[in-house]
């Protein structure tokens, strides 16, 4: 497992300003943290993805391939840093089911 975290430097009110990511093996994220500027802390795996936040639907790449563009700020971190990251946020407020989707 690689752990990133990852500065987005824009002036989107609405869209979040730092991601932690777990990536496995295979490239694909496995968890996620989303922190916003009015200080939400949200956190997404596979079995809790909303429209608020969701894992990456393609691999995501090598962390340099992000920290050379210049709206970002990436870093690899240790284990315990993205642990405590993810003890520090919630889960999205609605999460869908398979019942929201036959209604």
């Amino acid at each position: 497992m690689e752990y990133w975290k990852v500065d987005w430097l824009h002036e989107f009110k609405d869209e979040p300003t730092r991601f932690y990511s777990e990536i496995g093996p295979d490239g694909y994220e496995v968890r996620k943290i989303q922190h916003y500027r009015d200080g939400r802390r949200l956190r997404t795996d596979e079995a809790h993805e909303s429209s608020e936040i969701g894992l990456s639907e393609i691999p995501v790449g090598s962390i340099d391939d992000v920290a050379n563009q210049s709206e970002f700020t990436a870093f690899l971190i240790n284990c315990e840093e993205f642990e405590q990251a993810w003890r520090s946020a919630s889960w999205p407020t609605r999460i869908p089911n398979s019942s929201d989707e036959n209604t």
